[in-house]
């Protein structure tokens, strides 16, 4: 098996990766700037090298990379700062480079497509964002497979359209789901009657750790899709039915987002990607299904089951039933 690095793991999907590999008996090394936020997430989990890194310092970003064969990227930034992904990508892939790594799996988003063309969007789709932070991705990816075209490295990225699952507060569903377990509104960013496709966060590890092997993935764009793309009001009734709740909706439009921006820069930030809510980009990932074979797909009955019991855990709350 190959040396596997997760650099940026704390997050939720990082998580999920290093579950995936864990599962199937493989080490591997999780790269990160906070050293104790590594050992609170990986520290029982004896396949797991810590390792954390000052991703301004070639020194320790080489010294990070050191001896791994396929390095999986997922370092994220603040909402308002999207300016540093293509320099953070730049000086990570030049230190791998240097370290020796064969390949490098981007984890990306839906923002580089811009607005949907089609109903479903494959990878062929024109690459045309008309968002600060799409620019900045696409920029992001562009860096990446220049450095694959001109033989320096091996890379791929997956892009993923919005997530949730259990533990995952980041969620356009997070609110809404903590509403449902113990009461009160839930708070939602709208329009919430159009379609939105959500991928759940354990499906994603499998995924990529099947990926990593696949030597076609190298030097292609793969999307992964969720297990269809409800609406956000029809997740938000299905949370209901499932706790017994009552759920009285409170909607932040693109104006009320404005308003919230004023005193919270990341709410400030939403409004450029509101488009996402208003004209859904939902994906096709056939090729990827093509590529590595079917993919477990949770379907969303039983990801809101999950994510509601682990709040209610959390919380100290009994659901019904």
């Amino acid at each position: 098996m190959s040396k596997v690095a997760l650099f940026g793991a704390a997050g939720v999907i990082g998580q999920s990766i290093a579950a995936a590999l864990s599962s199937k008996g493989q080490s591997y090394r999780v790269v990160g700037r906070s050293e104790a936020s590594l050992r609170k997430a990986f520290g029982a989990d004896p396949l797991a090298e810590i390792t954390s890194w000052d991703p301004d310092s070639p020194s320790s970003v080489r010294a990070a990379a050191e001896g791994i064969d396929t390095l999986i990227y997922m370092v994220g930034v603040n909402y308002w700062q999207f300016e540093l992904h293509p320099e953070l990508m730049r000086k990570t892939m030049e230190g791998a480079v240097a370290a020796g790594v064969r390949n490098i799996v981007l984890i990306g988003t839906v923002y580089p497509y811009g607005k949907a063309r089609t109903s479903l969007v494959r990878e062929d789709h024109p690459r045309e964002p008309h968002t600060f932070k799409g620019r900045m991705r696409k920029a992001q990816e562009d860096l990446l497979m220049q450095a694959h075209a001109d033989g320096r490295i091996n890379a791929t990225v997956l892009r993923l359209p919005d997530f949730y699952g259990p533990g995952v507060e980041a969620s356009l569903l997070h609110r809404a789901a903590v509403a449902a377990v113990q009461g009160g509104v839930a708070d939602m960013v709208g329009p919430v009657d159009r379609p939105h496709e959500f991928v759940f966060v354990p499906d994603v590890g499998p995924v990529v750790a099947r990926l990593v092997d696949a030597s076609a993935a190298y030097g292609k764009i793969w999307n992964l899709a969720g297990a269809g793309a409800p609406t956000q009001r029809e997740l938000v009734a299905e949370m209901a039915r499932q706790t017994g709740a009552k759920l009285k909706l409170r909607v932040a439009g693109k104006t009320m987002l404005r308003l919230l921006g004023l005193f919270k820069p990341f709410m400030r930030e939403m409004v450029e990607m509101n488009y996402l809510l208003t004209d859904p980009v939902i994906m096709d990932d056939s090729a990827l299904q093509k590529l590595i074979g079917p993919i477990r797909k949770t379907p969303y009955v039983e990801g809101i089951r999950q994510v509601l019991g682990a709040i209610a855990k959390q919380q100290g709350i009994a659901l019904k039933g």
